[in-house]
C-alpha cells in the first residue's frame, strides 16, 4: 500500500514512526517546517496508521506552506469530513466503494421456503456497519450483535440463536470487506479512518442513520451538546460523564442510547427517559448508577436493557410496561430482588442475572410467565424444585445456567433436557474453580451423600462435562448407568469405592464409552486408575491426577490394556512408584505429552516412549534416566526441568545427550 494510485482497501496499519515517515515522504519537506511540523504530526496521527489515508492526505498537503491550510485540514479530519476533493476521492470513496459492495446476506429462497418464512424483514448489513461507528475503539462482539438484533437491522428471525448466528455472519462479512478488524477474543475493532468515513456516509447520503457520536473524548457532562430532535442514535460511550441533564431535548425518533463506560455517572434524573419514547436499546453498562428512574418503565418499545458491570446497582424500578423487552442483561450487578412486573415480560428471550442472589424473590409461577425465553443465566440464585419444574416446561429454552439444591433433581423426568443445546447446572455449592464455558453441557455435583441411588443418573446422563465433588457412591453410579455423551469427567475429594462389581450390575457394558478426559484430585484409596474396574477408557486421550496419596501406579494393566492416551499429567502423588505395571513396550500408549511434578518415589518411566514430543519433570529426584533412546527420540521437541536435574541424568551415550541439549528448557514448575 505505498503507491498513490491504490484503490483497494487494506486495513493493516503502521506504527507511529512508520506513519510519520510515510507522511513526510508524500507531503515533502514542507511537513518538517518549524511552523508546520506540529500540525503535520497531528494530521498524520489522525490517519491512524492507515497507509492509504497517510499517502493520499500527505500528498494533498504537498507544497502548502500556510498554517491556515494545515489547521483547516486537521479540523476537517477531526470532524470526520474530507478536507478536499482529492481526499474524498482517493480515501473516503475507496472505503465507501467497499461499503457499497456489501451485499444482502439473504439467500435465495425456494417458493416453499418463502411460503414458510412469509414476508419477514431482511437484514441490512450496511446499517450494521454504520452502527459500528457508535463505538470508540474496541467493540464487544456480543454487545454489538445484541444491539443489532434489538434495533431490527439483522432482519426478523424466529429465535435469538438464529439472529445471533446472522450477527456472526455479518461481522465476518464486514471483516472480509476490510471494514472491521478482529481484535482479541470476543471483540472487533473499527479503524479510526473507517469510522470517520462511516459517519461521513451517514451524514452525507441519508438521514435515516443520523447519529450523535461523542464517544471516548473525555466528556464530563453533555448539557452543552446540541442534539437534533430527529437524531436516530446517540452514543456517549467511554467518557467521564458525571451527570445527565434534567431536561434533555425531546428525541422522539431515537432508537439507541449508548452510555456505557461512564464510571462517574451515579444518578439518572427521574424523567430522563421520557425524552426518548422510541428507544429500542439502552446500554448503561460499567456506570456507577445505583438505581434506575421509574421513567424507564415508559419505554414500551424497548428491546434491550443492558446493565452489565453496574457494581452499585442494587434494585430496579417496576418494568412491567416494557412489554417488548427481549433482552435483560444484569451481569455483575448487586440486585437483591427481581423487579416488579417481570412476570409481564412475555416476549423476553434472554435473561442474564448470574451474579445476583434472587431466590427469595422468585415466586411460584414466575418462570411459567417467561414462555418465550431461550436463555436463562441465574447462577447466583439457588433454585428449588418448584422453579426447576417450571423451567422444564419452557419449550423455547435452549441454554440454561443455574444452581439447584440437591432435592430438586430427584424423582423427576429429565428427558426435557434433550431440548437444551448448552447448560451449566450446579447441584450444591462447589469449591472447585471451573472456568465458565457457555458452549458446554456441564453439570457440577458437590457435597451430596444421597447420590448413590439410581435416580440421579436421569439428569447426569445429558452432560458432556461432569464434575463430582465429595460425592458418595461412585461405584453404584457407574455400575448401574451408561453415560454415552460424557466427554470429560472430573472427580475431586471423593473415595474410590470400586471393589468387586456387583452381580447383575451390567458391568459388561462400558459406562463411559466416549470419555476423552479424566481428572482425579484428592481421591482417597485410589492405588491405580485400573481400580475403576469395568471402566475401559477406550477413547481416553487426556489424564490428569493430582494429590492422590494412595496412588502407587498409574495402570496395572496386564495383557488386555488398550488406552489411547496422548497427554498425562501427574502431580503430588507421594506413593507413586511406577506408571505402567505388566505393560510391554508395544502396549505403552502413544503419549505425546508427559508432565510429572513432585513425585518423590517415582524412579523409572519404563520402556522408551517413541511418540513423546513434550516432557516436563519437576522435583522427581529419583528419575535419573529419560524414557527415550537414540532410536525413539525422533519426535521429542521440548524437555523441561531444573538445570540440576538435567545435569544429573544418566546417559547411555554422551552423543545422545548432546543431540537433546537443544530440546532442554529450564523450568521450576
Amino acid at each position: 500500500m505505498n503507491t498513490r494510485a491504490d484503490t483497494e482497501l487494506n486495513i493493516s496499519t503502521l506504527e507511529e514512526d512508520e506513519s510519520w515517515q510515510l507522511f513526510v515522504k508524500n507531503a515533502g519537506d514542507v511537513a518538517n517546517l518549524e511552523h508546520i511540523q506540529p500540525l503535520a504530526k497531528e494530521i498524520a496521527r489522525e490517519c491512524g496508521g492507515l497507509p492509504l489515508a497517510i499517502t493520499v492526505i500527505g500528498t494533498s498537503m504537498r507544497g502548502k506552506t500556510r498554517v491556515e491550510l494545515w489547521e483547516d485540514a486537521l479540523k476537517s479530519l477531526r470532524m470526520s469530513e474530507p478536507h478536499n476533493k482529492d481526499v474524498e476521492k482517493k480515501v473516503y470513496m475507496v472505503i465507501k466503494s467497499s461499503f457499497d459492495s456489501l451485499e444482502s446476506q439473504d439467500i435465495e429462497l425456494s417458493s416453499e421456503q418463502r411460503s414458510k418464512h412469509g414476508n419477514k424483514k431482511r437484514g441490512d448489513i450496511k446499517s450494521c456497519f454504520l452502527y459500528c461507528s457508535l463505538y470508540p475503539v474496541d467493540i464487544p462482539t456480543n454487545d454489538l450483535i445484541n444491539c443489532w438484533w434489538a434495533e431490527g437491522i439483522l432482519g426478523e428471525h424466529d429465535t435469538y440463536e438464529e439472529a445471533y448466528n446472522r450477527g456472526i455472519t455479518t461481522i465476518r462479512s464486514l471483516v472480509d470487506a476490510c471494514l472491521l478488524e478482529t481484535h482479541e477474543m470476543d471483540f472487533v475493532k473499527m479503524h479510526d479512518v473507517v469510522r470517520d468515513v462511516a459517519k461521513w456516509i451517514a451524514n452525507t447520503f441519508g438521514d435515516d442513520h443520523t447519529s450523535v457520536f461523542q464517544a471516548g473524548i473525555g466528556l464530563t457532562e453533555i448539557s452543552h451538546i446540541k442534539v437534533s430532535a430527529s437524531v436516530k442514535r446517540i452514543s456517549f460511550v467511554s467518557n467521564k460523564i458525571q451527570c445527565l441533564p434534567d431536561c434533555f431535548t425531546e428525541c422522539p425518533e431515537t432508537t439507541s442510547l449508548l452510555l456505557q463506560d461512564n464510571e462517574p455517572l451515579v444518578k439518572i434524573p427521574h424523567e430522563f427517559f421520557l425524552s426518548f419514547p422510541a428507544l429500542r436499546v439502552v446500554n448503561l453498562s460499567a456506570t456507577g448508577i445505583r438505581a434506575l428512574p421509574c421513567s424507564i418503565n415508559s419505554l414500551c418499545q424497548l428491546r434491550a436493557l443492558i446493565l452489565q458491570n453496574c457494581n452499585g446497582l442494587k434494585e430496579l424500578p417496576p418494568i412491567g410496561n416494557l412489554c417488548n423487552l427481549q433482552l435483560l442483561d444484569c451481569d455483575n450487578t448487586r440486585l437483591r430482588c427481581l423487579p416488579q412486573g417481570m412476570d409481564k415480560l412475555t416476549d423476553l428471550r434472554l435473561l442474564n442475572m448470574p451474579e445476583s442472589d434472587l431466590e427469595s424473590s422468585i415466586g411460584q409461577g414466575f418462570f411459567l410467565k417467561l414462555s418465550s425465553t431461550e436463555i436463562i443465566n441465574m447462577m447466583g440464585s439457588c433454585l428449588g424444585s418448584t422453579s426447576f419444574d417450571e423451567i422444564s416446561s419452557l419449550h423455547n429454552l435452549t441454554s440454561l445456567f443455574i444452581r439447584l439444591d440437591s432435592s430438586s433433581i430427584f424423582n423427576r423426568d429429565h428427558t426435557w433436557m434433550t431440548r437444551l443445546k448448552r447448560f451449566r447446572i450446579e447441584v450444591g455449592k462447589t469449591s472447585i474453580y471451573i472456568p465458565f464455558n457457555k458452549s458446554r453441557r456441564e453439570i457440577i455435583v458437590s457435597k451430596c451423600e444421597i447420590f448413590s441411588s439410581r435416580e440421579v443418573s436421569g439428569m447426569l446422563q445429558f452432560a458432556s462435562h461432569l464434575y463430582l465433588e465429595e460425592f458418595m457412591g461412585l461405584r453404584k453410579l457407574f455400575a448401574y448407568n451408561s453415560f454415552d455423551g460424557l466427554k470429560s469427567l472430573h472427580i475431586e475429594s471423593c473415595s474410590c469405592d470400586f471393589g468387586s462389581t456387583e452381580e447383575g450390575s451390567g458391568h459388561q457394558i462400558d459406562p463411559l464409552p466416549n470419555l476423552e478426559h479424566l481428572c482425579l484430585v484428592y481421591v482417597d484409596n485410589l492405588k491405580s486408575v485400573s481400580d475403576f474396574g469395568h471402566l475401559r477408557f477406550s477413547k481416553l486421550r487426556q489424564l490428569d491426577i493430582n494429590i492422590c496419596d494412595s496412588l502407587t501406579c498409574l495402570f496395572n494393566v496386564g495383557g488386555g490394556f488398550s488406552v489411547p492416551l496422548e497427554e498425562i499429567t501427574i502431580s503430588y502423588c507421594e506413593e507413586l512408584v511406577e506408571l505402567f505395571v505388566q505393560c510391554s513396550a508395544s502396549r505403552i500408549p502413544r503419549v505425546r505429552k508427559l508432565v510429572l511434578r513432585y513425585l518423590p518415589k517415582l524412579g523409572t518411566l519404563g520402556e522408551p516412549w517413541e511418540h513423546l514430543e513434550e516432557l516436563k519433570v519437576i522435583s522427581c529426584h529419583e528419575i535419573r534416566k529419560l524414557p527415550l533412546s537414540i532410536q525413539t527420540s525422533n519426535n521429542i521437541k521440548v524437555i523441561r526441568g531444573t538445570p540440576e536435574w538435567w545435569s544429573q541424568l544418566d546417559w547411555d551415550d554422551d552423543n545422545f545427550k548432546s543431540n537433546l541439549e537443544h530440546c532442554f528448557t529450564e523450568s521450576y514448575w
